[in-house]
């Protein structure tokens, strides 16, 4: 078995014995050890007691984060005309139709967050098994399937984050930046487990959020007290 490096041990050793934490002190274990050359990114985790492959129980949803994300987001949107004029217009890294799914369609994908007025969705509707995947594919419960393409632009660009719980029941997302504040970033997971909190699904069984973890790209993650997160005790 290989070596653990020397800032790897180091931050195992600062999470040991290290469970159930605040959010507080999950945020300062995270900053205090995300020691890589690069900013790193402050990732959330969330275990939900539920089940996605059940329609009533899917949870997906939206929210800006108070101090953003610290990632500079690129957004394709599909329109045509005045439209395709307002999406530039806000800021849009890429706007096109025909042309952009045919772009997608030959495996370039160059942006983070897709946008469509609703005439435009027959067109991304061939591009299910690409954008799918990858949760790109826009949808009106997120706001991204609307004629108001210029706010969604402002909101994808302005620190909105989308989640969508995977096949097993887990969230995940960047909350932010390791250089941001620790002030910051606790207002950033508190404000993120407020949005998956009250988009809790009616056919959610039991309890419902099991577990919430914090890590940053290259560290160990640590495990917040559910109660400490969602702001109940």
């Amino acid at each position: 078995m290989a070596k653990l490096g020397k800032r790897t041990r180091a931050a195992r050793e600062a999470f040991a014995d290290k469970e159930n934490v605040s959010v507080s002190e999950a945020v300062a274990l995270v900053k205090g050890n995300a020691n890589a050359k690069f900013d790193e990114t402050v990732e959330i985790a969330m275990n939900l007691g539920v089940d996605p492959r059940h329609a009533d129980q899917m949870v997906r949803g939206k929210v800006t984060l108070p101090a953003g994300t610290g990632k500079e987001i690129r957004v394709a949107v599909f329109a045509r005309g005045e439209k395709a004029e307002e999406a530039k217009a806000a800021g849009a890294d890429i706007v096109g139709a025909e042309d952009l799914m045919e772009t997608v369609q030959g495996g370039e994908i160059n942006f983070d967050r897709c946008i469509a007025t609703p005439d435009m969705m027959p067109v991304v509707g061939r591009l299910g098994k690409v954008l799918g995947p990858r949760n790109l594919m826009p949808n009106p419960k997120v706001g991204t399937v609307t004629m108001d393409v210029a706010d969604a632009v402002s909101a994808a660009k302005g620190g909105e984050v989308q989640f969508k719980t995977e096949k097993n029941g887990v969230i995940h997302a960047g909350i932010g930046k390791a250089s941001f504040d620790a002030a910051k970033l606790e207002e950033n997971v508190l404000a993120f487990v407020d949005a998956v909190n009250k988009a809790k699904p009616s056919g959610a069984k039991g309890t419902y959020m099991k577990k919430v973890s914090l890590s940053s790209t290259m560290g160990p993650g640590v495990s917040i007290d559910v109660v400490s997160a969602t702001g109940n005790d």
